[in-house]
């Protein structure tokens, strides 16, 4: 087995330490805000079998970097909307990574600390796809 240099989790620990995040809690109170949009970057299936935050925006993980870029052909005008965004995935390790490549980038967003799981365990609202 290769020998990696650093472990996934000290990545994610690394990309914590300097980016926005939010506690479920605040996340809760600002669902309803027109000025924020949660953007949910778990994969499709997930969103289908455990549902999602109202009104948020699915973006695929892989795609993230392509949908926020003006100059890439997969922009998306959504992300030029003058709103927070915030990122979120099933445990806030994936959103951390993803928003600290963001931020790189000069895409100012937050990530949802103990993502999706959490929000879900606090009484956060979940919607589903109706067939």
């Amino acid at each position: 087995m290769q020998k990696l240099k650093i472990s996934s989790a000290e990545l994610v620990a690394r990309a914590k330490a300097k980016i926005e995040e939010v506690e479920t809690e605040d996340a809760i109170s600002l669902v309803n805000d027109p000025g924020v949009l949660f953007v949910d970057i778990r994969d499709i299936r997930e969103r289908q079998r455990f549902g999602f935050i109202p009104g948020s925006f699915h973006c695929p993980r892989g795609m993230a970097e392509f949908w926020v870029d003006p100059e890439s052909p997969y922009f998306k005008e959504i992300f030029a909307e003058n709103r927070r965004f915030i990122f979120h995935c099933a445990a806030g390790w994936r959103s951390a990574l993803t928003v600290a490549t963001l931020n790189e980038m000069g895409f100012q967003a937050a990530h949802l600390k103990d993502g999706f799981g959490d929000w879900v365990k606090q009484g956060g609202a979940v919607e589903t796809e109706t067939e």
